[in-house]
């Protein structure tokens, strides 16, 4: 997962929590004070209902006008009335008529009360106040209550709810979308450094050479200096082989020829000795030289590598008429050191040369993220103990041909530089099938 994608989801788990418990915060204050509100409208009622009653000596009278519209409007959701203090009912608002608000009950003096109560599927709030109307000991004692239908009161913390939620995920929204392009800008170093490093990995360029804010600075210029030691290293590595190469060249010539005019058993003894380090010295040099696979260097085309050496192939063994087919695949490129691929191809396409009857087939591929090279000829083949015997150093199949015996456990060592896979199979064509995978 990239930078960028973690950061944003990050942020955006983090908006949505903060979200969720400001959403909840604010609609619990909003729903407190528009429960508060209510309350405050409820008692406000209740007491310009109490301050119109009147009481003589025939009991309690009411106006005949309510004082609030909605007490006067059947099933207004509103509703008032007085019971006495035995809970008989004395007096109820118009609006009762056709409702079922909550049964009349009744409170000592002085008593007050404010509860939510459920009658069938709608709520109610309901306040009750118990006085005493006269201060004479048969004084009447009264309680005076006021319901309210809770539906209008849902509806408004529904639709601020929805109000609320939506303004919040527009800002949320608006936050998430200002803030990616706030990383985008933040991390476009980043990203430059990711191409300029892919470019170093195919050969396109050699250093990073753009110029990066402090915080990534020390970086680039530490891989500068890494791409930079790590040529210079190679370079010096190959020159100290190409030297040690040549300056044991002449000793080992200066040796061979002043065997001249020793006995046949000498000059055989000495000579096998000769060929055995010249042997040595090439397949440890070529070991040592091999480049291996480190990401970075150019892409070589197959296609190019192959006929270079086939062409030159073809001219050293023009004595034969061979058939070639190639199967390249368009554009297929070897991401490693030249040099490595050219050993590869060199050795197993001379030992096809040199072991074919006629026909010789080159398969190149790819699959997956791995290069598939494949080269079968029509030979006589060999055995799975021979193909053994012929990865190890200095082993050949036939000592009548020219070589050191060291081609194919030097293709083996490269291979597995690049962490690939050598196999020597029969082919179909009934000679050998040599198969590379890098």
């Amino acid at each position: 997962m990239s930078l960028n994608r973690r950061i944003i989801l990050s942020a955006t788990l983090v908006m949505l929590i903060f979200i969720s418990l400001t959403a909840l915060t604010l609609e619990r204050a909003f729903y407190d004070s528009a429960e508060s509100a209510l309350r405050d409208r409820m008692t406000s009622s209740l007491f310009a209902l109490m301050a119109a009653a009147e009481v003589d000596e025939s009991g309690l009278i009411m106006p005949t006008d309510e004082l609030d519209a909605l007490l006067g409007l059947p099933s207004s959701g509103v509703y008032a009335y007085v019971t006495s203090k035995t809970g008989d009912l004395l007096w109820r608002s118009s609006s009762v008529l056709g409702a079922n608000p909550p049964p009349p009950f009744a409170l000592d003096r002085g008593e007050n009360q404010f509860s939510k109560s459920r009658i069938g599927d709608i709520d109610y709030f309901t306040l009750a106040y118990g006085v005493n109307w006269a201060p004479e000991a048969d004084a009447l004692a009264l309680t005076f209550v006021m319901s309210t239908d809770l539906s209008s009161f849902k509806r408004q913390i529904v639709y601020y709810r929805a109000t609320l939620w939506g303004w919040l995920l527009g800002m949320a929204l608006l936050l998430l979308l200002s803030q990616a392009l706030i990383l985008r800008w933040g991390l476009r170093p980043l990203r430059k450094v990711g191409d300029e490093l892919s470019n170093i990995e195919s050969g396109k360029q050699e250093r990073i050479e753009d110029t990066y804010p402090l915080e990534i600075s020390r970086l680039t210029d530490n891989i500068n200096i890494l791409l930079e030691h790590e040529r210079e290293h190679k370079a010096r590595y190959r020159n100290a082989l190409g030297d040690l190469a040549h300056s044991l060249k002449t000793p080992l010539a200066v040796l061979k020829s002043s065997l001249a005019g020793k006995d046949p058993e000498t000059i055989a003894a000495f000579d096998e000795q000769i060929k055995r380090m010249n042997t040595i010295v090439e397949y440890q040099l070529q070991r040592a030289a091999t480049a291996g696979s480190t990401g970075i260097g150019q892409q070589i085309d197959v296609e190019t590598a192959v006929t270079r050496l086939t062409d030159s192939l073809l001219k050293v063994y023009k004595d034969r008429q061979y058939v070639l087919e190639v199967n390249i695949e368009p554009s297929l490129v070897f991401k490693g050191d030249e040099g490595d691929l050219m050993e590869i191809l060199g050795n197993l396409l001379d030992n096809a040369f040199k072991w074919c009857r006629q026909r010789i087939v080159i398969t190149a591929e790819h699959k997956g993220k791995k290069l598939n090279i494949r080269i079968e000829d029509d030979g006589t083949g060999m055995e799975p103990e021979q193909v053994k015997q012929l990865l190890k150093r200095g082993m050949r199949a036939d000592e009548t041909m020219p070589g050191h015996g060291i081609g194919l456990s030097i293709v083996n060592n490269i291979v597995r530089a690049y962490r690939g896979k050598l196999e020597i199979q029969r082919s179909e064509l009934g000679g050998v099938a040599a198969s590379v995978v890098l």
